[in-house]
């Protein structure tokens, strides 16, 4: 039988304007590679812009919970044709109109 190889790793590139290397963590990812995208220029006090290639977690799946017959169903959702607007006198309200301009 073969080795299965385990799944490919997941990326996603962050732009950044702060320098960090390449090992180093960014939202909770690890940086793979760093390309710079605008270089600083310290003449004019100006950042650069940095794409980062970061190794992305796998994401936990939550165990799906049994339904259990004890749960009470959901209230059925009314559908727009069941909706009727409320008259001003159910509202309890003056309605107020605005001058067309």
């Amino acid at each position: 039988m073969g080795l299965k190889s385990p799944d490919p790793m997941l990326t996603k590139t962050i732009r950044s304007r702060f320098i960090h290397a390449v090992g180093e963590k960014v939202e909770g990812c690890t940086i793979l590679s760093v390309h710079v995208v605008i270089p600083p220029n310290e003449a004019e006090r100006r950042r650069g812009v940095y794409d980062y290639e970061v190794e992305v977690p796998p994401a936990v799946e939550k165990p799906r919970a049994a339904r259990s017959s004890s749960r009470t169903p959901a209230p059925a959702r009314t559908s727009p044709a069941d909706y009727t607007r409320a008259t001003p006198e159910e509202m309890g309200a003056v309605i107020r109109r605005l001058p067309s301009r």
